[in-house]
């Protein structure tokens, strides 16, 4: 056995645990297949002790270490991507996985036939070429095609190298690596373009982890007197352990901070994160001299669903809701759930008030159509009030009061009405009970 390598058979075991103790808290679903990965770099230097071994048992050893650390790289690249879950992706995945064992077996655990070999080889370039084509309708994105064009470039390399009578065999090897962490240095750059110490820090790490396969290659080519010892060469993957850790922390505090300030259920803009809105949206306002409606909705019969349908009903409601409201205003405009079945809109200027007469129309009408949930019909309706900035209210809490009195004022009064604003629809009585033969509330 190797015991030189049992120093980073216990680094690595300290920051997987490390990484774990992080990750299984994090929500995001890259930071499980990323642990996973780094479970297989401890089994390859768990493998690596045994690597020396002059038995078959040694050579076991090898094909095991190898293939862990060639799979760990094509998790880490898949995991980064966010299409991960589309079939696509899936078979991509599976295509690399398999390539890969085959071609390790070829090359560790049989003669090494040249025709195997170049049997094997091809597998790398074909596969990623025909899922690509064959999905190319219904997934086309940049790191599908850069994936292809990598391992064709190494299915190239393979049949010109992996023949050579002395080095061809770690030529390949190398190669191969080479190839899967050059490859997750390219999805990490793509994925993570921001300035963050962890973006950069996994980047670069990869990429230099990715070197070392050429570095070491050219080293024991050119320099075979020079020997650097195996921890220099395993220090890019600590660089990227490290960078990893600080991505997935990066990740939860930006996901914390986005709970803080957006509803969970919905994702749009909690009561705190309105009001500031409203306020900057004043303030613009005064200094542009224009107006600035706010309109307050509230759902009339969503009670009714949640007693009488279920909370899970309620939740997949709101949700609808919640997607039709954001597609029907524009980008520079605000919406937010400030309440259970309350809706808050901020239309910043020029804002008139037949302007917003026109929008809380339109999403009165929308509330007024069935809604399919869970296979079921339900009407629900909707009452509004408008304030309208500097004529109505001249600060965000005069305005949310005067919206609200009129919201109140029209859902009491049975019809939407405010400040010369009226609709032509009628708001929907409550009903008394739900008929499940006709699967709607109305």
């Amino acid at each position: 056995m190797d015991w030189s390598k049992l120093p980073d058979l216990i680094a690595v075991t300290l920051l997987t645990c490390a990484f774990a103790s992080v990750a299984l808290r994090s929500h995001a679903r890259a930071s499980a297949f990323w642990l996973m990965g780094w479970v297989l770099i401890g089994l390859h230097f768990a493998a690596s002790l045994f690597f020396s071994v002059p038995t078959m048992w040694g050579t076991i050893a090898l094909f095991a270490g190898l293939t862990a650390l060639v799979w760990a790289g094509e998790l880490f690249q898949w995991a980064c991507v966010p299409s991960g879950q589309q079939r696509s992706s899936l078979w991509l995945l599976s295509a690399l996985l398999s390539a890969s064992l085959l071609y390790i077996y070829v090359l560790i655990l049989t003669s090494a036939r040249p025709w195997m070999l170049d049997l094997a080889a091809p597998l790398f370039g074909l596969l990623p070429v025909a899922i690509a084509l064959l999905t190319r309708k219904k997934f086309n994105h940049p790191l599908l095609w850069t994936t292809v064009i990598l391992y064709g470039t190494l299915s190239i390399f393979l049949l010109v190298f992996q023949n050579r009578p002395q080095n061809g065999g770690d030529l390949a090897l190398n190669a191969l690596l080479f190839t899967v962490y050059f490859a997750c240095g390219i999805n990490f750059a793509f994925m993570y373009r921001r300035a963050s110490s962890g973006a950069l820090v996994t980047i670069v790490g990869f990429f230099t982890w990715a070197a070392v396969f050429v570095v070491a290659q050219l080293m024991d080519a050119y320099f075979p007197a020079i020997k650097i010892e195996s921890e220099v060469w395993n220090l890019p993957k600590y660089v990227v352990a490290v960078g990893m850790i600080l991505l997935v922390l990066e990740d939860q505090i930006e996901y914390n901070r986005h709970l803080a300030l957006h509803d969970e259920l919905t994702g749009l803009p909690n009561r705190r994160l309105f009001h500031d809105r409203l306020a900057n949206a004043l303030e613009r306002a005064r200094r542009n001299k224009t107006e600035v409606a706010l309109l307050l909705l509230d759902l009339d019969d969503f009670k009714l669903v949640n007693d009488s349908l279920g909370h899970h009903t309620g939740d997949e409601l709101l949700k609808k809701v919640s997607a039709i409201f954001l597609s029907r205003i524009r980008r520079s405009d605000t919406v937010a759930r400030t309440g259970g079945d309350e809706f808050c809109f901020i239309l910043e200027g020029p804002r008139s008030r037949t302007d917003a007469s026109h929008v809380a129309d339109s999403l009165i009408r929308l509330m007024d159509e069935p809604l399919e949930i869970d296979s079921r019909m339900l009407r629900i309706g909707a009452s509004v009030g408008i304030a309208l900035f500097p004529e109505d209210a001249d600060d965000s809490e005069a305005m949310c009061i005067a919206a609200d009195m009129r919201m109140y004022a029209n859902k009491h009064a049975g019809k939407v009405q405010s400040n010369g604003f009226s609709s032509e629809s009628p708001v929907e009585t409550p009903m008394t009970g739900v008929r499940p033969d006709m699967h709607r509330i109305a």
